[in-house]
């Protein structure tokens, strides 16, 4: 099951988290892609940091 999560003002920046067998996955629609991670909560926090990043360097 995907989870997606909302990225405001880049839209082209939106993440979810795809399960693969034992793992689970943080992805980008950019075409970033987070370690696989036996935890969804690791994967999802992998996707918030990379949202952070992006916005971060979105207000530069």
């Amino acid at each position: 099951m995907a989870q997606q999560d909302d990225d405001g003002p880049f839209p082209e920046h939106r993440t979810t988290t795809v399960e693969q067998g034992r793992f689970c996955v943080a992805r980008c629609t950019c075409g970033w892609r987070g370690p696989a991670r036996r935890a969804r909560s690791l994967a999802r926090t992998d996707a918030e940091i990379h949202s952070e990043d992006v916005l971060g360097r979105g207000a530069l």
